[in-house]
């Protein structure tokens, strides 16, 4: 692991320094710099605009489709530059991160005309249609199903915990093409539109009285028999690359959010005098030695990455568990830090502090952010691959464990 990044990525590094320095309101990551709504709304509308300008908006994506074609090493800059002056990426993550690269990868020409212009510039919205009520960690097991008709694709089936189902234009969907094939071999991935008779979206009220978590009912929904991504039957491999994208976000960037959460638990813990526990002062220390060891293994990863060694879908497993665990311990302690103020809602309807582009709080359910990253670790060992299916895979792949046994029929 070498910390000495090549010249011509620190060359890179200054680019983006100075061109963030030129576009950020001034005062931006001054103590105290504050915005009011309106001059958030009108930020957040011309920020998009000059991302874009920039050529910033999926800058890794090939100059020919509208990105930057950017190093592995200049996306990490990228992105450590970002994240140290915390100026927002675009945060359509479905499209910029998920389907967008993945039709870059499987896609074919007509598609990538079709739909990467359209994620470019902000005009197209997607969700996940993967899991089903009895087929999330065994997601090969889906019974939703796509038939042809003429030209045409009938589908009929569920998807649930489909997040900003209720916004989408577009679904990018596992069905079951061909029920005679094995399992794994018999999906295809779908671009579905959402706008359309024959597809409910319901919402999943959670403990907060928020619902970005949906259920989606296909009776008779279709698709052009065009939009299949990688070919007929063929969808399980192109889903992987889906959740390969999902799992490697920014290596070298992705402790921060932690690290910020974590200075806000030490911060509590002062003002209500538990920093002078023992056990709460050990604790935090056993929280600080672990989002050091989340840094670290990010410069693991990307050592790896660019040497091209190791089991990428082993080290993300492993990556994903231990965030995953660590993230709800420190939110439990965080609680037990609030004490009985833990259990008062002093919030409002503002965005998550630690958790990018979330909105927790409500009228009706106020959560302070603490609390709302306190909510949202219960569900971090479960979307994205359970921690239980995450040691499966590190003990199977890395360790050479004998396969876990099936169930009988």
């Amino acid at each position: 692991m070498d910390l000495n990044y090549p010249p011509e990525a620190e060359a890179f590094r200054s680019e983006v320094a100075a061109w963030l320095a030129d576009n950020l309101p001034p005062g931006w990551d001054e103590p105290g710099h504050s915005m009011t709504p309106e001059e958030k709304n009108r930020f957040d509308r011309e920020w998009v605009d000059r991302l874009r300008q920039g050529r910033w908006i999926c800058a890794s994506w090939p100059e020919a489709y509208g990105g930057r074609g950017l190093s592995i090493m200049e996306q990490v800059v990228l992105n450590e530059e970002f994240a140290r002056r915390d100026a927002p990426m675009r945060a359509d993550f479905f499209g910029d991160t998920l389907v967008g690269p993945t039709i870059l990868q499987w896609g074919t020409e007509d598609q990538k005309r079709e739909f990467l212009p359209q994620i470019l510039n902000g005009t197209i919205s997607w969700c996940q249609g993967f899991s089903e009520p009895d087929a999330g960690s065994d997601l090969a097991s889906l019974t939703t199903r796509a038939e042809l008709d003429g030209d045409e694709w009938v589908i009929h089936g569920q998807k649930v915990w489909t997040t900003q189902a209720q916004y989408a234009d577009y679904i990018f969907l596992l069905a079951r093409t061909d029920p005679d094939a094995p399992k794994h071999r018999g999906i295809s991935y779908l671009l579905v539109p959402m706008r359309q008779e024959g597809i409910e979206v319901r919402p999943i009220r959670q403990i907060d009285s928020t619902a970005e978590f949906n259920e989606v009912f296909f009776t008779g929904a279709r698709c052009p028999r065009d939009n299949v991504v990688g070919g007929i039957n063929n969808g399980w491999q192109v889903a992987m690359t889906t959740l390969g994208f999902e799992r490697g976000a920014s290596s070298t960037t992705g402790h921060r959010r932690f690290e910020k959460e974590l200075d806000a638990v030490i911060a509590e813990a002062r003002r209500t005098g538990r920093a002078q526990d023992p056990l709460v002062r050990q604790e935090l220390a056993r929280a600080w030695t672990t989002v050091k060891i989340m840094q670290i293994n990010g410069y693991r990863t990307l050592t790896d990455a660019l040497n091209q060694t190791s089991n990428a879908a082993a080290l993300g497993a492993l990556h994903k568990m231990f965030w995953s665990e660590y993230h709800q311990r420190i939110m439990d302690l965080a609680i037990d830090v609030l004490g009985m103020e833990g259990q008062v809602l002093t919030g409002g309807n503002a965005e998550d502090e630690f958790v990018a582009g979330a909105k927790r709080g409500t009228e009706a359910y106020p959560v302070s952010p603490l609390q709302a990253s306190f909510f949202f670790s219960r569900s971090e060992t479960i979307w994205g691959g359970t921690a239980q299916i995450q040691r499966n895979i590190v003990g199977e792949r890395v360790l050479g464990l004998p396969r876990e046994p099936k169930a009988l029929p």
